[in-house]
Protein backbone atom coordinates (compact mmCIF):
# COMPACT_ATOMS: atom_id res chain seq x y z
CA UNK A 1 0.00 0.00 0.00
CA UNK A 2 1.45 3.37 -1.03
CA UNK A 3 1.71 6.26 1.39
CA UNK A 4 -1.13 8.02 -0.43
CA UNK A 5 -3.31 4.93 -0.15
CA UNK A 6 -2.55 4.77 3.57
CA UNK A 7 -3.63 8.38 4.00
CA UNK A 8 -6.80 7.79 2.01
CA UNK A 9 -7.53 4.71 4.11
CA UNK A 10 -7.19 6.79 7.30
CA UNK A 11 -9.76 9.32 6.11
CA UNK A 12 -12.10 6.55 4.94
CA UNK A 13 -11.94 5.18 8.48
CA UNK A 14 -12.68 8.65 9.81
CA UNK A 15 -15.72 8.79 7.55
CA UNK A 16 -16.90 5.43 8.85
CA UNK A 17 -16.43 6.61 12.43
CA UNK A 18 -18.44 9.78 11.79
CA UNK A 19 -21.20 7.73 10.19
CA UNK A 20 -21.18 5.45 13.22
CA UNK A 21 -21.33 8.44 15.55
CA UNK A 22 -24.21 9.87 13.53
CA UNK A 23 -26.22 6.70 14.03
CA UNK A 24 -25.83 5.16 10.61
CA UNK A 25 -25.62 1.37 10.61
CA UNK A 26 -22.23 0.21 9.32
CA UNK A 27 -20.21 -2.99 9.52
CA UNK A 28 -18.11 -2.49 12.64
CA UNK A 29 -16.11 -5.74 12.47
CA UNK A 30 -12.90 -5.04 14.42
CA UNK A 31 -13.63 -1.31 14.86
CA UNK A 32 -16.26 -1.41 17.60
CA UNK A 33 -13.96 -0.83 20.57
CA UNK A 34 -12.10 1.94 18.71
CA UNK A 35 -15.31 3.64 17.59
CA UNK A 36 -16.91 3.35 21.02
CA UNK A 37 -13.86 4.88 22.69
CA UNK A 38 -13.68 7.86 20.37
CA UNK A 39 -17.47 8.32 20.42
CA UNK A 40 -17.33 8.90 24.17
CA UNK A 41 -14.47 11.37 23.79
CA UNK A 42 -16.22 13.18 20.93
CA UNK A 43 -19.47 13.44 22.90
CA UNK A 44 -17.63 15.10 25.77
CA UNK A 45 -16.00 17.65 23.47
CA UNK A 46 -19.28 18.40 21.71
CA UNK A 47 -20.93 19.11 25.07
CA UNK A 48 -18.02 21.38 26.00
CA UNK A 49 -18.22 23.12 22.62
CA UNK A 50 -21.90 23.93 23.12
CA UNK A 51 -21.11 25.43 26.53
CA UNK A 52 -18.13 27.35 25.12
CA UNK A 53 -19.90 28.73 22.04
CA UNK A 54 -23.61 29.51 22.21
CA UNK A 55 -23.93 29.38 18.42
CA UNK A 56 -22.80 25.73 18.34
CA UNK A 57 -25.96 23.73 18.88
CA UNK A 58 -26.04 19.96 19.01
CA UNK A 59 -28.15 19.88 15.85
CA UNK A 60 -25.67 21.93 13.84
CA UNK A 61 -22.63 20.04 15.12
CA UNK A 62 -24.32 16.73 14.33
CA UNK A 63 -25.21 18.02 10.86
CA UNK A 64 -21.57 18.90 10.15
CA UNK A 65 -20.29 15.56 11.44
CA UNK A 66 -22.87 13.58 9.46
CA UNK A 67 -22.05 15.46 6.27
CA UNK A 68 -18.34 14.75 6.66
CA UNK A 69 -19.15 11.13 7.37
CA UNK A 70 -20.96 10.93 4.05
CA UNK A 71 -18.22 12.74 2.13
CA UNK A 72 -15.29 10.70 3.40
CA UNK A 73 -15.98 7.48 1.54
CA UNK A 74 -13.32 5.72 -0.49
CA UNK A 75 -15.26 6.36 -3.67
CA UNK A 76 -15.70 10.08 -3.00
CA UNK A 77 -12.06 10.61 -2.04
CA UNK A 78 -10.67 8.73 -5.04
CA UNK A 79 -13.03 10.49 -7.46
CA UNK A 80 -11.90 13.80 -6.00
CA UNK A 81 -8.18 13.10 -6.25
CA UNK A 82 -8.07 11.23 -9.55
CA UNK A 83 -7.35 14.31 -11.65
CA UNK A 84 -4.28 15.29 -9.63
CA UNK A 85 -0.74 14.01 -10.05
CA UNK A 86 0.71 12.86 -6.74
CA UNK A 87 4.46 12.44 -6.33
CA UNK A 88 6.06 11.45 -3.06
CA UNK A 89 8.44 14.26 -2.08
CA UNK A 90 9.72 16.01 0.99
CA UNK A 91 6.91 16.99 3.30
CA UNK A 92 6.41 20.67 4.06
CA UNK A 93 4.78 22.16 7.16
CA UNK A 94 1.59 23.98 6.23
CA UNK A 95 0.05 26.39 8.71
CA UNK A 96 -3.73 26.73 8.74
CA UNK A 97 -5.42 29.65 10.47
CA UNK A 98 -9.00 28.53 10.87
CA UNK A 99 -12.16 30.56 11.20
CA UNK A 100 -14.60 29.58 13.92
CA UNK A 101 -17.93 30.75 12.54
CA UNK A 102 -19.41 27.26 12.05
CA UNK A 103 -18.43 23.82 13.39
CA UNK A 104 -15.36 22.27 11.73
CA UNK A 105 -15.19 25.02 9.12
CA UNK A 106 -11.45 24.39 8.63
CA UNK A 107 -11.66 20.61 8.25
CA UNK A 108 -11.44 20.66 4.45
CA UNK A 109 -8.11 22.51 4.52
CA UNK A 110 -6.88 20.09 7.19
CA UNK A 111 -7.80 17.10 5.00
CA UNK A 112 -6.19 18.63 1.91
CA UNK A 113 -2.88 19.21 3.68
CA UNK A 114 -2.61 15.69 5.07
CA UNK A 115 -3.77 13.93 1.91
CA UNK A 116 -1.12 15.75 -0.12
CA UNK A 117 1.55 14.37 2.22
CA UNK A 118 2.36 17.51 4.17
CA UNK A 119 2.50 18.22 7.88
CA UNK A 120 -0.17 20.49 9.29
CA UNK A 121 0.21 23.23 11.90
CA UNK A 122 -3.26 24.26 13.05
CA UNK A 123 -4.18 27.51 14.76
CA UNK A 124 -7.85 27.16 15.63
CA UNK A 125 -10.31 29.89 16.44
CA UNK A 126 -11.10 30.05 20.13
CA UNK A 127 -14.78 29.56 19.27
CA UNK A 128 -14.15 26.16 17.64
CA UNK A 129 -11.12 24.47 19.18
CA UNK A 130 -12.39 21.30 20.86
CA UNK A 131 -13.70 18.90 18.21
CA UNK A 132 -10.95 18.78 15.57
CA UNK A 133 -8.25 17.51 17.98
CA UNK A 134 -10.43 14.45 18.65
CA UNK A 135 -10.62 13.72 14.92
CA UNK A 136 -6.87 14.27 14.60
CA UNK A 137 -6.21 11.80 17.40
CA UNK A 138 -8.45 9.27 15.67
CA UNK A 139 -6.47 9.63 12.43
CA UNK A 140 -3.17 9.15 14.25
CA UNK A 141 -4.55 6.04 15.89
CA UNK A 142 -5.73 4.36 12.69
CA UNK A 143 -2.71 5.43 10.60
CA UNK A 144 0.66 5.62 12.42
CA UNK A 145 2.19 7.42 9.41
CA UNK A 146 0.19 10.51 10.42
CA UNK A 147 1.66 10.54 13.93
CA UNK A 148 3.99 13.49 14.28
CA UNK A 149 2.47 15.26 11.27
CA UNK A 150 -0.35 17.06 13.09
CA UNK A 151 0.40 20.00 15.35
CA UNK A 152 -1.90 22.42 17.18
CA UNK A 153 -0.80 25.77 18.52
CA UNK A 154 -2.39 28.70 20.34
CA UNK A 155 0.66 30.93 20.05
CA UNK A 156 2.26 32.89 17.22
CA UNK A 157 2.88 30.73 14.16
CA UNK A 158 6.50 29.93 13.40
CA UNK A 159 8.59 27.36 11.52
CA UNK A 160 6.21 26.74 8.62
CA UNK A 161 6.62 26.67 4.85
CA UNK A 162 3.23 27.90 3.61
CA UNK A 163 -0.04 29.13 5.05
CA UNK A 164 -3.78 28.91 4.47
CA UNK A 165 -5.63 31.61 6.39
CA UNK A 166 -9.30 32.46 6.60
CA UNK A 167 -10.70 35.58 8.20
CA UNK A 168 -12.50 38.86 7.70
CA UNK A 169 -11.57 41.49 5.13
CA UNK A 170 -9.70 43.34 7.88
CA UNK A 171 -7.69 40.34 9.05
CA UNK A 172 -7.01 39.38 5.42
CA UNK A 173 -5.11 42.65 4.95
CA UNK A 174 -2.97 41.75 7.95
CA UNK A 175 -2.48 38.21 6.67
CA UNK A 176 -1.48 39.47 3.22
CA UNK A 177 1.26 41.59 4.76
CA UNK A 178 2.41 39.19 7.46
CA UNK A 179 2.63 36.15 5.14
CA UNK A 180 3.76 37.98 2.01
CA UNK A 181 7.05 36.06 1.85
CA UNK A 182 5.44 32.62 2.13
CA UNK A 183 3.30 30.72 -0.37
CA UNK A 184 -0.24 31.38 0.82
CA UNK A 185 -3.97 31.23 0.33
CA UNK A 186 -5.70 34.15 2.05
CA UNK A 187 -9.49 34.11 2.18
CA UNK A 188 -11.70 37.13 2.82
CA UNK A 189 -15.38 37.70 3.52
CA UNK A 190 -17.77 36.21 1.00
CA UNK A 191 -21.53 35.74 1.01
CA UNK A 192 -23.95 33.51 -0.83
CA UNK A 193 -27.02 34.51 -2.78
CA UNK A 194 -30.19 32.92 -4.15
CA UNK A 195 -31.96 33.77 -7.38
CA UNK A 196 -35.73 33.27 -7.45
CA UNK A 197 -37.87 33.40 -10.58
CA UNK A 198 -41.30 33.04 -8.96
CA UNK A 199 -41.80 29.50 -10.27
CA UNK A 200 -40.17 27.70 -7.34
CA UNK A 201 -42.03 24.81 -5.73
CA UNK A 202 -42.78 24.72 -2.02
CA UNK A 203 -40.02 22.10 -1.69
CA UNK A 204 -37.57 24.45 -3.41
CA UNK A 205 -38.32 27.21 -0.93
CA UNK A 206 -38.12 24.87 2.06
CA UNK A 207 -34.68 23.91 0.74
CA UNK A 208 -33.82 27.59 0.50
CA UNK A 209 -34.76 27.88 4.17
CA UNK A 210 -32.06 25.31 4.91
CA UNK A 211 -29.59 27.43 2.97
CA UNK A 212 -30.60 30.47 5.02
CA UNK A 213 -31.03 29.11 8.54
CA UNK A 214 -28.44 26.32 8.82
CA UNK A 215 -25.73 27.50 11.25
CA UNK A 216 -27.97 30.56 11.90
CA UNK A 217 -26.67 32.11 8.68
CA UNK A 218 -23.12 32.41 10.01
CA UNK A 219 -21.39 30.51 7.20
CA UNK A 220 -19.98 31.97 4.01
CA UNK A 221 -22.20 29.47 2.17
CA UNK A 222 -25.28 30.73 4.03
CA UNK A 223 -27.65 32.63 1.75
CA UNK A 224 -27.75 36.25 2.89
CA UNK A 225 -29.27 37.88 -0.21
CA UNK A 226 -32.22 37.12 -2.49
CA UNK A 227 -32.65 38.33 -6.04
CA UNK A 228 -36.33 38.31 -6.98
CA UNK A 229 -38.32 39.34 -10.07
CA UNK A 230 -40.47 42.45 -9.90
CA UNK A 231 -43.84 41.91 -8.22
CA UNK A 232 -42.54 38.77 -6.51
CA UNK A 233 -45.04 37.31 -4.02
CA UNK A 234 -43.14 37.11 -0.74
CA UNK A 235 -46.10 35.40 0.95
CA UNK A 236 -45.20 32.23 -0.96
CA UNK A 237 -41.65 32.44 0.41
CA UNK A 238 -42.79 33.15 3.98
CA UNK A 239 -45.32 30.31 3.93
CA UNK A 240 -42.67 27.82 2.84
CA UNK A 241 -40.04 28.80 5.41
CA UNK A 242 -42.52 28.81 8.30
CA UNK A 243 -41.24 25.32 9.09
CA UNK A 244 -38.10 27.01 10.49
CA UNK A 245 -40.06 29.15 12.95
CA UNK A 246 -38.50 27.50 16.01
CA UNK A 247 -35.17 29.16 15.27
CA UNK A 248 -36.46 32.18 17.17
CA UNK A 249 -36.36 30.05 20.34
CA UNK A 250 -32.57 30.21 20.23
CA UNK A 251 -31.60 33.06 22.55
CA UNK A 252 -28.65 34.47 20.62
CA UNK A 253 -30.57 34.41 17.34
CA UNK A 254 -33.61 36.03 18.97
CA UNK A 255 -31.45 38.78 20.47
CA UNK A 256 -30.06 39.57 17.02
CA UNK A 257 -33.54 39.53 15.50
CA UNK A 258 -34.87 41.95 18.13
CA UNK A 259 -31.88 44.27 17.88
CA UNK A 260 -31.80 44.48 14.09
CA UNK A 261 -35.55 44.96 13.88
CA UNK A 262 -35.41 47.80 16.38
CA UNK A 263 -32.56 49.53 14.55
CA UNK A 264 -34.32 49.25 11.20
CA UNK A 265 -37.66 50.44 12.54
CA UNK A 266 -36.06 53.46 14.20
CA UNK A 267 -34.51 54.28 10.83
CA UNK A 268 -37.99 54.01 9.24
CA UNK A 269 -36.94 51.30 6.78
CA UNK A 270 -39.70 49.44 5.00
CA UNK A 271 -39.36 45.84 6.17
CA UNK A 272 -41.01 42.49 5.51
CA UNK A 273 -41.15 40.42 8.68
CA UNK A 274 -42.66 37.07 9.69
CA UNK A 275 -41.71 37.03 13.36
CA UNK A 276 -38.37 35.24 12.98
CA UNK A 277 -36.83 36.61 9.77
CA UNK A 278 -36.58 40.17 8.47
CA UNK A 279 -36.42 40.97 4.77
CA UNK A 280 -34.90 44.31 3.83
CA UNK A 281 -34.43 45.71 0.34
CA UNK A 282 -30.72 46.43 0.06
CA UNK A 283 -28.00 46.31 -2.61
CA UNK A 284 -25.40 44.86 -0.20
CA UNK A 285 -24.57 41.15 0.03
CA UNK A 286 -23.72 40.75 3.72
CA UNK A 287 -26.84 40.91 5.86
CA UNK A 288 -26.94 40.78 9.68
CA UNK A 289 -28.09 37.67 11.54
CA UNK A 290 -31.88 37.15 11.29
CA UNK A 291 -31.98 39.48 8.27
CA UNK A 292 -32.00 38.68 4.56
CA UNK A 293 -31.43 41.40 2.01
CA UNK A 294 -33.37 41.29 -1.25
CA UNK A 295 -33.16 43.07 -4.56
CA UNK A 296 -35.42 43.09 -7.61
CA UNK A 297 -34.14 42.29 -11.08
CA UNK A 298 -35.57 42.79 -14.57
CA UNK A 299 -33.27 40.66 -16.70
CA UNK A 300 -31.87 37.25 -15.74
CA UNK A 301 -29.04 37.75 -18.24
CA UNK A 302 -28.10 41.13 -16.82
CA UNK A 303 -28.16 39.67 -13.32
CA UNK A 304 -25.83 36.86 -14.36
CA UNK A 305 -23.44 39.40 -15.85
CA UNK A 306 -23.50 41.41 -12.65
CA UNK A 307 -22.87 38.41 -10.41
CA UNK A 308 -20.00 37.32 -12.61
CA UNK A 309 -18.47 40.78 -12.40
CA UNK A 310 -18.82 40.71 -8.60
CA UNK A 311 -17.78 37.08 -8.12
CA UNK A 312 -15.09 38.01 -5.59
CA UNK A 313 -17.89 38.88 -3.16
CA UNK A 314 -19.85 35.66 -3.70
CA UNK A 315 -19.21 32.18 -2.37
CA UNK A 316 -22.04 30.34 -4.08
CA UNK A 317 -25.26 30.97 -6.00
CA UNK A 318 -28.41 28.99 -5.25
CA UNK A 319 -31.14 28.71 -7.86
CA UNK A 320 -33.27 26.31 -9.89
CA UNK A 321 -31.50 27.31 -13.10
CA UNK A 322 -29.35 24.80 -14.97
CA UNK A 323 -26.25 26.97 -14.87
CA UNK A 324 -22.74 25.63 -14.33
CA UNK A 325 -21.88 27.64 -11.23
CA UNK A 326 -25.30 27.40 -9.57
CA UNK A 327 -26.30 24.87 -6.92
CA UNK A 328 -29.72 23.50 -6.08
CA UNK A 329 -31.91 24.72 -3.25
CA UNK A 330 -31.05 23.10 0.07
CA UNK A 331 -27.51 22.18 -0.97
CA UNK A 332 -25.42 25.22 -0.05
CA UNK A 333 -24.27 23.65 3.23
CA UNK A 334 -23.40 20.33 1.61
CA UNK A 335 -20.34 21.09 -0.53
CA UNK A 336 -18.47 18.23 -2.18
CA UNK A 337 -14.81 17.43 -1.53
CA UNK A 338 -13.95 19.15 -4.81
CA UNK A 339 -15.70 22.38 -3.84
CA UNK A 340 -13.05 24.90 -2.81
CA UNK A 341 -13.66 28.03 -0.76
CA UNK A 342 -13.29 31.19 -2.86
CA UNK A 343 -12.77 28.99 -5.92
CA UNK A 344 -9.06 28.44 -5.09
CA UNK A 345 -7.93 24.83 -5.70
CA UNK A 346 -6.29 23.98 -2.37
CA UNK A 347 -4.98 20.57 -3.46
CA UNK A 348 -3.32 22.03 -6.56
CA UNK A 349 -1.71 24.73 -4.40
CA UNK A 350 -0.36 22.15 -1.96
CA UNK A 351 0.95 19.80 -4.63
CA UNK A 352 2.97 22.60 -6.22
CA UNK A 353 4.72 23.82 -3.07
Amino acid sequence: MSNLQKRIHAFVKLGEFLQFYSGKHIDLSENKILFDTFSKELSIKIDQSMLHNGWFTEENIDFALAHWGTLLSEKNIKNWLQNYSFEEKNSKKIAIIMAGNIPLVGLHDFICVLLTGHQVLVKQATSDKLILPVLASFLETVEPELSGKIYFTETILKDFDAVIATGSDNTARYFDYYFRKKPHIIRKNRNSVAILNGKETNEDLIGLGEDIFRYFGLGCRSVSKLFVPENYDFDVFFNAIYTYKDIIQHTKYANNYDYNKAVYLMSLFNLKDNGFLILKEDTAYASPIAVIFYEYYNSATALQDRLQAEEKNIQCIVSSENVANHISFGMSQKPSLGTYADGVDTVDFLLKI
